[in-house]
């Protein structure tokens, strides 16, 4: 059946999107005690999280989050404004080391043609890497998610990133942190936030987890049959990172022909040596 339900998913991405194949399945098993949160939450455990990268500046300040979905491909925010004079850094799970880490220069940086930011629309960006990642057990793919009906309202899902903690406070976080949060129903999530949730995000969290400043472009993936898949980017929600309120993520399955109409152009453009 799993076999099966990957078949689908590679079937609807096509051949451009080869890369997918054995992608979220880490090699270390991340361990989640389910009560954890981005906002003051735990430790992931060193390379479970193999798709996770920051995305910094050339001078090297971490600004926010991705998810490799191939060896050539990441995927993050479009509202993190990635130009190609920003690096990848995949491999990272202490910010104060760069010990195994790969730092990938960015080719060109492929923005949702209708993303917009105030309000916020379409926020999904592509990034295509100068040189492929080396995939490793601590460097690997995240799948995408092709079917919603795999995922509903109330699934427990995970966050990660290297954002702020602690508010009002906020302190950086040198260390890799995941968060446990569910699913949440576009109409429950339209409760907190009216009309400005629509059909091309998704909604997570309100229980007292959350993403906060710097977690951006990060990934929200759950688990079915033991493999991953990446269902929102992490986009916007409290200005506070209330984590009582569930917080706001680009939808995956909702732009996902962009993503593969943008993977098959690219594909046809290096064939042709263009």
């Amino acid at each position: 059946m799993l076999g099966l339900w990957l078949l689908g998913c590679w079937a609807v991405l096509g051949a451009a999107f080869a890369g997918q194949e054995g992608c979220g399945i880490p090699a270390i098993p991340p361990e989640l005690s389910g009560l954890s949160r981005v906002v003051g939450g735990e430790d992931a455990v060193p390379g479970s999280w193999p798709w996770m990268v920051y995305i910094q500046y050339k001078d090297g300040i971490y600004f926010c989050g991705g998810a490799l979905i191939s060896e050539e491909w990441v995927v993050t925010a479009a509202h993190c404004m990635v130009t190609t004079a920003d690096k990848v850094v995949a491999g990272v799970f202490n910010l104060d080391s760069d010990e195994d880490v790969q730092v990938l220069d960015i080719a060109e940086v492929f923005n949702n043609p209708h993303a917009s930011i105030e309000p916020v629309h379409n926020d999904i960006a592509l990034l295509k890497l100068a040189t492929p990642a080396r995939f490793t057990d601590t460097v690997s793919a995240v799948c995408l998610a092709c079917d919603e009906a795999d995922f509903p309202p109330g699934t427990p899902c995970v966050i990660t990133g290297w954002g702020q903690t602690l508010l009002p406070n906020p302190e950086s976080w040198y260390k890799l942190r995941q968060a446990v949060l569910p699913l949440v129903s576009t109409p429950d999530c339209r409760k907190y936030w009216g009309d400005d949730v629509t059909d091309d995000m998704i909604c997570a969290g309100g229980n007292g987890t959350g993403p906060c400043m710097g977690d951006s472009g990060g990934p929200l993936v759950c688990e079915k049959g033991g493999v991953w898949s990446q269902v929102g980017i992490v986009s916007w929600g409290s200005r506070e990172c209330d984590a009582s309120m569930p917080a706001v993520f680009t939808r995956i399955t909702a732009l996902l022909p962009w993503v593969k109409q943008t993977l098959e152009e690219n594909s046809l453009r290096a064939a042709l040596n263009l």
